[in-house]
Formats: structure tokens, C-alpha cells, sequence
């Protein structure tokens, strides 16, 4: 049985030990609930994959309390230090080269000479994260190839029984995972994810960054990059302009009359920080309630391509791709 646990003192300390003994802690952030393993011990990162039912063809994310504890894993850059200094805690994730004395294991890391390393900003995940004192490998706490999780509940419905225990400290704020940039190069710094810190914060800091040519390598240098991810069962239908009698509706912006039955809407008012904070949300409620009603898709209104309009369009191309049979790919907070 799973525990849940409240993110007091006392529960953080017991997640906590359960980390530093090997075990398994979904935790929230302020992007999604992250499935946490000791980064240095092979077997607990192991134990992700075995829970999650999760490919073992990409590298996690490893979590940190603060950007001197990350920086000790990595090698940074001047760029890298620039980047940190504005948006950690926050969520962005930094693909560096890991540094000579790192304790990583190879399987967080996939074998790669880079890691991908952040700070989160939700006070739980830093308390939990400073009192292990260790990295922590944290992908999304769902199956693989699944809806993210954004809050406890969301957790247990997909792992109950699969892992020690899950540290709740509320709903996500921002909803979307963490944006992730590439750094190995310092000389093409690479936008490889869009997420909570958007292309135009980057842009600010760093002005030469730059978009990646495909969407998908054969060893992604970061998680949450093949084409089929975010998938709830149901097809998804994009860009829709009108939902059809047998489609479930994903809104966004003004109640418009439909023929859809059932509509879950991500911002009435186009807030597109609401609708990323209620994005899986939206997915999960509506996949569930759609295939009770019998419906065949969900069609999704048209998202702004500005801002947080571009992660959370990202994540519905992923749910919308044609499936693979097996691989797919989970995310990562």
C-alpha cells in the first residue's frame, strides 16, 4: 500500500529516509507530481522504471534543493550560471556535461556524458529535497506514456501499491512541465522542451537560443521528447473549430454553442496560465467521462502560440500522435 503523506515536518522526514533507503516518493512541484528515487543508487532509479512501466532509452531529470548542489553534478557554463540565477528555483531544466566527480548513476543518466539537472520552486519538494541531500531522479508519477499528474490523487490513480509513498502538498500551480534547455554547447544553446518558463523569458536572457530540427532523436538528450506522450486513451482531434456529437470538447476562451456532450474548459477567459494549470486535468476528467458516455475522440479548440500556449500545445501534439504499439515515453517534471 501506498502512503500518503501530508507535507508537514514530519512527513517530509519520512519521505525523506524512505529516498535515502532506496525507496520510491511521487512529490509535487510546481510544474507536475514527480516520481522520486535516490539518483546515486542504481537500483532505486531501477525501481522507476519498473513502477512506471517506463522505456529505459532516455535520461531523468535529477532534482536539487538549490543551484550550488545542482552545479556540483554538471559543468556549468557562464550561460548556465546566467539562466539559474533567473529562474531557479523554477521550472526549468539545464542539460550540462556532467561533471568528473558525479554521483549519478548511469542509468538516471541514460549512459550520456550531459545530465539534466533543476531546481524546483515548491517549498515542499526543497524541504524534502534539502534534508535527503542526494539527487533525486524524478520523472512524472504516472505510467508511462500517460496523463501527468498534477495533483496526489491524480498519483494514486495510476500508482497505488507500485511505490512507497506520495508527499502531498497540494494542486501544481504552473501544470506543464519544466522547460528544458540545452546547454552542452555553449556556443548553441537549444530549446529541446517548451514548458513553464517560456521562449520569450529565454529569449531576455539568452537571445541566440535556438530551436531544435526534429522533435525526436534516437538518444534524446532529454525526457519528454518522442512524438506519442501525453496520451489519454481516447484519439485526440486538434484544432477544432466545432466538436462533433461523438466527441468529448477540450475548450479554451469563450463558451461557444457545440454539439459536443460533455466539455471540460481550460480558461474561459483565455488565461493561458489557468489552462496550462488545468491541462491534464482536462484531459484525464474528460478520457474518463467520454469513454463512460460511449464518445469516440476529444476535440481540442485552438491554443494562442504565444507564451504558455506553446508548451501546452506541445504536450496535446504529443497526445494527438499516431500511437506506437509499445516505447512510448513518459514525462518529466
Amino acid at each position: 500500500m501506498t502512503r500518503r503523506l501530508d507535507a508537514t515536518p514530519s512527513g517530509i522526514a519520512t519521505a525523506a529516509s524512505i529516498l535515502r533507503a532506496g525507496g520510491l516518493v511521487a512529490f509535487g512541484t510546481e510544474t507536475v507530481y514527480g516520481l522520486g528515487a535516490d539518483a546515486s543508487q542504481p537500483q532505486a532509479v531501477a525501481r522507476i522504471f519498473e513502477a512506471k512501466n517506463r522505456p529505459r532509452f532516455n535520461p531523468l531529470i535529477s532534482h536539487f534543493a538549490h543551484a550550488q548542489a545542482a552545479f556540483t553534478q554538471v559543468v556549468p557554463n557562464a550561460m548556465a550560471h546566467r539562466l539559474a540565477q533567473a529562474f531557479w528555483p523554477g521550472p526549468l531544466t539545464l542539460i550540462l556535461p556532467r561533471a568528473p566527480a558525479c554521483c549519478i548513476s548511469d542509468l538516471a543518466a541514460d549512459g550520456l556524458s550531459s545530465l539534466a539537472v533543476r531546481v524546483p520552486a515548491n517549498a515542499a519538494a526543497r524541504a524534502l529535497l534539502e534534508q535527503v541531500d542526494r539527487p533525486i531522479a524524478a520523472p512524472s508519477a504516472n505510467r508511462s506514456g500517460r496523463i501527468s499528474p498534477v495533483d496526489a490523487a491524480h498519483v494514486l490513480e495510476e500508482l497505488e501499491g507500485r511505490i512507497d509513498a506520495v508527499l502531498d502538498s497540494g494542486p501544481c500551480m504552473v501544470g506543464v512541465e519544466s522547460t528544458v534547455v540545452d546547454l552542452t554547447d555553449p556556443q548553441a544553446p537549444c530549446l529541446l522542451r517548451p514548458g513553464g518558463v517560456t521562449l520569450e523569458e529565454l529569449q531576455a536572457i539568452c537571445p541566440h537560443i535556438r530551436l531544435p530540427q526534429t522533435n525526436s532523436d534516437v538518444l534524446p538528450h532529454s525526457p519528454g521528447r518522442l512524438i506519442s506522450h501525453y496520451a489519454p486513451h481516447l484519439p485526440v482531434r486538434l484544432n477544432a473549430l466545432h466538436a462533433q456529437a461523438d466527441e468529448a470538447l477540450l475548450a479554451f476562451g469563450a463558451p461557444r454553442p457545440t454539439e459536443a456532450p460533455l466539455v471540460w474548459n481550460l480558461s474561459e477567459n483565455g488565461n493561458l496560465e489557468e489552462a496550462a494549470a488545468r491541462l491534464f486535468t482536462g484531459l484525464r476528467t474528460l478520457d474518463h467521462q467520454a469513454r463512460a458516455l460511449g464518445l469516440e475522440r476529444i476535440a481540442v479548440s485552438p491554443i494562442p502560440q504565444h507564451g504558455l500556449g506553446r508548451a501546452i500545445q506541445d504536450r496535446l501534439n504529443r497526445a494527438a500522435a499516431p500511437r506506437p504499439q509499445d516505447g512510448v515515453e513518459d514525462a518529466a517534471p
